[in-house]
């Protein structure tokens, strides 16, 4: 036992970052002469930003200032809220091919009692690789079985996961099952077909439902009869309206399923992965069903579509008035690239979603869908100073990030990538290769 948690102090030593989370704001600072990409109320060029105590206080020009304001040039440079990853397993694993440093999945099928943000590790090299780029708030995900947890808004910089914490609990997360029967291989009756399960992992759902109904109606009675039950405490909040359930599907029939199934069950509904929702926009348009979409960077769901179907579906939904976001792919194998996330918004911008819709749908879209709207997402006085100066679009791949706040606080840009660059471009430098 002890060889083990020598293994897994030696993992967490080799696979931490260093940097220094940021202090709190001591003083008011204003960014002066940027273009502000407010994304609520469009681009202000030329205009001034002033925060204080985390939080944005004023937006325009020739803004009456303290003596002990800073002030930081940003003429040239752009100012956009912090990007928002609405699908992650960010801080819950470092390297996928270490078991030691996965965290992000409970043994068995139903672990609604399960927490995202208790197992977050803040000290994560993935974490300054991200936020290098814009990501600042990250959704971290528990995945496993059929009901794996609930989800953590996480700000990507502090000390423990309670600093980290922005919101808990986000939604519930639940996986659905697939809708393929299987059929014997090469249409030979004689093989003996696997077990349909559709119906049993639906109806294990909804009696977990009813299970916990029933303890909510034991609990309110104050009967002395009722036992604490760890996991239908879990259930609480979804089944009592607080959060949603976040129901990953992909394949329409999955998705009409799932839609119809929350609508019986009078349950709140985000859906998850959405690779086939441009097949039932009119469903999710009417069920009022938000979307997390994660299929950007993927090929077609069917040989016969359109090469470029995952590409255009954010467009798809945008016209069809489905509420919307964009994110990473949500497998844990994509965690180390959620760097990555403008560049999705920016292939559905490149395939017809207008441009500050595509900006919307990493920023403001995500913080609506994820209930966090009123503090994050957009540049409004009020709001959270949670942003980042660049200089130029951010979802164009040339652009390079100068300087970023989180809640007022700035956060160091260094990360390994670029420490590695530096150290091999000196390398070559030496070597007469690189001027």
């Amino acid at each position: 036992m002890k060889i083990f948690f020598g293994f897994i102090f030696l993992l967490r030593c080799l696979f931490s970052s260093d940097q220094i989370p940021g202090s709190n704001q001591s003083h008011p600072i204003l960014i002066q002469g940027g273009t502000i990409h407010t994304v609520s109320e469009g681009s202000l060029e030329g205009s001034d930003l002033l925060f204080e105590n985390g939080k944005i206080i004023a937006i325009g020009k020739n803004l009456r200032l303290s003596s002990e304001t800073k002030i930081i040039n940003a003429v040239g440079q752009h100012v956009f809220p912090g990007l928002i990853s609405a699908a992650s397993t960010i801080g819950l694993q470092e390297i996928g091919a270490v078991r030691a440093t996965r965290d992000f999945a409970e043994v068995g099928d139903v672990n609604p009692n399960v927490r995202a943000n208790v197992s977050y590790n803040p000290d994560s090299e993935l974490i300054p690789v991200s936020r290098s780029n814009g990501i600042l708030l990250a959704l971290s995900v528990p995945r496993s079985g059929l009901i794996s947890g609930t989800s953590s808004l996480m700000m990507l910089d502090g000390w423990t996961w309670e600093d980290a914490t922005m919101k808990h609990p986000i939604g519930l997360h639940l996986f659905w099952p697939s809708m393929n029967v299987s059929k014997p291989h090469g249409g030979n009756k004689k093989e003996k077909k696997k077990p349909d399960t559709r119906l049993k992992s639906i109806q294990k759902i909804d009696d977990l439902i009813q299970n916990a109904r029933a303890y909510l109606q034991l609990k309110d009675s104050k009967s002395p009869s009722f036992k604490h039950d760890l996991r239908l405490e879990g259930m609480l909040p979804a089944i009592m309206g607080e959060i949603p359930f976040f129901v990953h599907a992909n394949e329409v029939r999955q998705i009409e399923a799932a839609v119809y199934w929350s609508e019986r069950q009078n349950l709140k509904m985000v859906l998850v992965g959405g690779k086939d929702s441009w097949r039932v926009t009119q469903l999710l348009k009417e069920k009022e069903v938000p979307v997390i979409y994660t299929h950007v960077h993927s090929l077609p769901m069917r040989r016969y579509e359109a090469f470029d179907q995952p590409f255009i579906t954010p467009l798809q939904l945008f016209k069809a008035g489905v509420k919307f976001c964009i994110s990473n792919s949500e497998s844990s194998f994509q965690t180390p690239h959620i760097r990555n996330l403008p560049y999705h918004a920016a292939k559905a911008s490149s395939y017809g979603l207008p441009h500050n819709e595509a900006l919307r749908s990493i920023t403001l879209s995500t913080a609506e869908i994820l209930g966090v709207s009123e503090n994050v997402g957009s540049l409004e006085i009020g709001k959270d100073a949670t942003f980042f100066i660049s200089d130029g679009d951010i979802l164009d791949i040339r652009t390079q990030i100068n300087q970023a706040f989180i809640q007022g606080k700035s956060v160091d840009l260094s990360d390994r990538h670029k420490m590695l660059y530096s150290k091999y471009r000196k390398k070559y430098q030496q070597k007469g290769i690189l001027k």
